[in-house]
């Protein structure tokens, strides 16, 4: 086994495939399946309890604490404090911010779009999941770019299944972004997750039918593609997180943590709401 999983409580079977980066893919049973039901049911129950302090006039550093409080009132703990060095709750990346903005005093104006990402830890389960916000009225191609982007997702959520590849699964994501010429940020992509918070297999957000790792049952990892209005191209600021467009163009990212099944595929962070892309329900 290797070192990472030392001292889990689960024992972990692993498929005879490796991703591209060498490691073995992990094979999870209902145990943890049962587990990551209720970490990710708390990380979308977090996003949907944020969403009416979505304003104009809050900081980032206010929804960032809010979070948190509802994470830790449930009994979990905020993956990301912490995690190398990083001191927040959540990331929240606000319009050219491709992902992993740091929570500010910076407030919100109208017509901003912005991604909040949370992971919490749950009885020892990770649960990630990352949701696009709009603050008022948004111009049109902001609209559309996020709408594309959570249609992207979806489509790639419906390529999981037994006997697909990994890249069934992003090119089902790439052709929803390029039919609306918008571009697919390849410099980050999802990863398996269970009882650690970053595992195999690696989950681009493009690809060759056909291709990559084939999903088997008992697979467990997040979809979070990223599109960006204008070109791929992004840079990671000097404070060593913040990802940033470029071409200062728009970007938006929406995730949500699965596991394939006998069958097909298990969301395990929909949002109990039903709250799927904005606008959302006043609440």
């Amino acid at each position: 086994m290797n070192s990472q999983y030392e001292g889990l409580d689960v024992t972990l079977q692993y498929s005879t495939q490796v991703d591209v980066t060498g490691r073995p893919v992990p094979i999870h049973g209902e145990e943890a399946f049962a587990g990551m039901r209720r970490a990710g049911r708390l990380a979308a129950e977090t996003l949907d309890f944020i969403t009416p302090a979505v304003r104009a006039g809050v900081s980032t550093a206010e929804l960032d604490a809010l979070c948190e409080e509802f994470m830790r009132k449930a009994g979990a703990v905020p993956a990301t404090i912490g995690y190398k060095g990083y001191r927040h709750a959540s990331c929240i990346s606000v319009n050219h911010v491709v992902t992993h903005g740091i929570p500010s005093d910076k407030l919100l104006s109208e017509g901003d779009i912005l991604n909040i990402d949370v992971t919490p830890i749950l009885d020892g389960w990770y649960g990630d999941s990352s949701r696009m916000y709009l603050v008022g009225e948004v111009p049109v191609k902001a609209a559309r770019l996020v709408h594309t982007t959570y249609e992207a997702m979806m489509a790639g959520i419906a390529q999981v299944k037994p006997g697909n590849t990994l890249g069934d699964v992003g090119h089902a994501i790439e052709t929803v972004a390029l039919r609306e010429r918008f571009s697919v940020v390849e410099d980050f992509c999802g990863h398996g997750l269970g009882q650690v918070f970053h595992d195999a297999p690696q989950v681009v957000h493009y690809g060759e039918p056909g291709t990559g790792v084939v999903l088997e049952p008992g697979m467990l990892f997040t979809i979070e593609p990223m599109l960006n209005a204008g070109k791929a191209g992004v840079k990671v600021l000097g404070d060593g997180w913040t990802a940033v467009t470029r071409d200062r163009s728009l970007s938006a990212q929406f995730e949500h943590t699965v596991g394939v099944t006998e069958t097909g595929v298990e969301i395990f962070t929909l949002s109990p709401k039903g709250f799927t892309e904005p606008p959302y329900p006043a609440t």
